[in-house]
């Protein structure tokens, strides 16, 4: 009655079949990992942005390569700006999605290292290629806090770093990079600025990390572990279809078959 699901035709569905179920389940367990890692990073962003602001000096050194565990921690420095060597970062976008440049402030220190300072985003002039018209740093010394972020490398967020920029323009925030453009020791990572706020708001902070929204990996982890339930599903819906329509045959062969013999045993 079942013979039909070893033809040649049936044996490729069966392997289809076998193929789809572990691969979707596999991907099923990929979102909900996914959707577990996003819970956790928010859980550290929430922790870290709330918890008591600490000396950038006690979190890093030159050289030092922040840990995940401290991204977006609240720190705090102390020092002079050096807006001589002032860079901006290319192809950054504003709270508001606008392409711009995002200003990076070296903040010497006491004992003569520096933090780097992004203090936010600002337009772009007319001309790519020029320095854009930045507000100035406060003069003399000044305390700033802010979240602490990992140096940023070649490929972060698709972002690729490039030779022969404008003088004065960079491609990527890297305290080692900025450490041989200012001849000095930086403190590794640098701080995203989120106090004092600038007069008139320019430069635009950078807005706090998103840490509420989860995304949505869990529905698609459900949706691929309901893709895998339907595939036996199906497979036993279309054996019983094939069935059902192969006894149709079989019935109409037989009757045509008998109202053909009954006028010649007549």
């Amino acid at each position: 009655m079942y013979r039909f699901v070893l033809t040649r035709q049936w044996l490729g569905l069966h392997l289809l079949a076998l193929v789809l179920i572990p691969s979707m389940i596999q991907l099923g367990f990929w979102q909900f990992h996914r959707h577990e890692h996003r819970v956790a990073q928010n859980e550290l962003i929430a922790q870290n942005l709330t918890a008591k602001p600490a000396p950038m000096t006690e979190l890093t050194s030159p050289g030092h390569e922040v840990p995940r565990a401290d991204f977006w921690r609240a720190v705090t420095a102390t020092g002079t700006y050096d807006t001589a060597h002032e860079v901006v970062v290319r192809m950054r976008t504003s709270n508001g999605d606008k392409v711009g440049f995002q200003v990076v402030t070296p903040l010497v220190l006491g004992d003569g290292r520096v933090v780097l300072v992004n203090r936010g985003w600002v337009p772009g002039g007319g001309d790519p290629t020029a320095f854009p018209p930045v507000p100035a740093a406060p003069p003399g010394e000044v305390t700033v806090t802010g979240r602490l972020k990992a140096d940023e490398v070649n490929g972060d967020g698709g972002i690729r770093d490039r030779k022969g920029l404008p003088d004065r323009q960079v491609m990527l925030i890297n305290s080692g990079q900025q450490a041989k453009y200012l001849g000095k020791p930086v403190l590794g990572g640098y701080l995203e600025l989120t106090a004092p706020v600038p007069p008139g708001g320019s430069p635009e902070p950078v807005a706090e990390p998103d840490h509420d929204s989860i995304g949505p990996h869990m529905a698609y982890a459900v949706q691929w572990w309901l893709f895998t339930a339907a595939v036996p599903v199906g497979w036993v819906i279309l054996v019983r279809r094939e069935k059902r329509d192969r006894e149709e045959a079989a019935a109409k062969a037989a009757a045509a078959q008998g109202a053909e013999a009954e006028p010649a045993t007549a």
